[in-house]
C-alpha cells in the first residue's frame, strides 16, 4: 500500500490547489504519483488574496491559463531541480498530452517523470532510482485514464487537434 499525503500545490499564477501524493518504496527505488485537482480552478482563482488588476476576470481569465500551463510549469520545476536533464520531450498516454523527463541527479541517481493533464487533474508520475538500478521509464508510462463508469479511455485527434474519445478501447482493440 502506498503512503498517501494530502498537499497544497502552489500554481504558476499564485493560486493554491488541493492535491494528493501516493508514495511507495521498492528496495532503493522511490515511486510517487501526485494528483493535483484543478476542477475548482475558477473559484480558487477568484478567491485569491494575492491577485492584481491583471487578474480581472472580465479582461483575462487566468484560471484557464493556469490549468492549461500546469504541465509546463510542473516540468519547469523538475528542470530547475539541479540535476542534468537527459531526456525532455512531449509525450502522450492514450493520446492525453504531457511531458516526459529523465534527469540525472547530483548523487547520480536518476529520476523518470511523466506529467499529464486530464479532465482538470494534473498527474505527475515520478520514479527515482540509484545509478546502479535499471531504468525506470516504464513507471512514467504506466498511467491510464478511466471514465466515470470505470472504463479505460483513449483519445484520437480531430483535424484541428481536438480530442475525440475512442469508444470501446480496451475491449479487444
Amino acid at each position: 500500500e502506498p503512503e498517501v499525503e494530502e498537499i497544497s500545490y502552489p500554481s504558476e499564477y499564485g493560486a493554491v490547489f488541493p492535491g494528493r501524493v501516493y508514495k511507495a518504496l521498492s528496495g532503493d527505488n522511490a515511486y510517487s504519483v501526485t494528483v493535483i485537482d484543478y476542477r475548482d480552478s475558477q473559484a480558487i482563482h477568484l478567491a485569491r488574496t494575492n491577485s492584481t488588476e491583471a487578474d480581472d476576470p472580465q479582461r483575462y481569465r487566468y484560471w484557464i491559463v493556469d490549468v492549461l500551463a500546469s504541465v509546463a510549469y510542473a516540468a519547469h520545476n523538475y528542470r530547475k531541480s539541479g540535476g542534468e536533464v537527459t531526456y525532455d520531450a512531449w509525450a502522450h498516454i492514450d493520446r492525453v498530452p504531457g511531458i516526459q523527463l529523465q534527469i540525472t541527479n547530483p548523487d547520480q541517481s536518476r529520476t523518470y517523470a511523466g506529467i499529464f493533464l486530464h479532465k482538470h487533474r494534473l498527474y505527475i508520475m515520478d520514479a527515482t532510482a540509484p545509478a546502479s538500478a535499471p531504468p525506470q521509464g516504464h513507471f512514467q508510462q504506466s498511467l491510464g485514464f478511466l471514465d466515470d463508469d470505470g472504463e479505460r479511455v483513449r483519445y484520437d485527434y480531430d483535424e484541428n487537434g481536438g480530442f475525440v474519445l475512442v469508444r470501446g478501447f480496451g475491449q479487444g482493440q
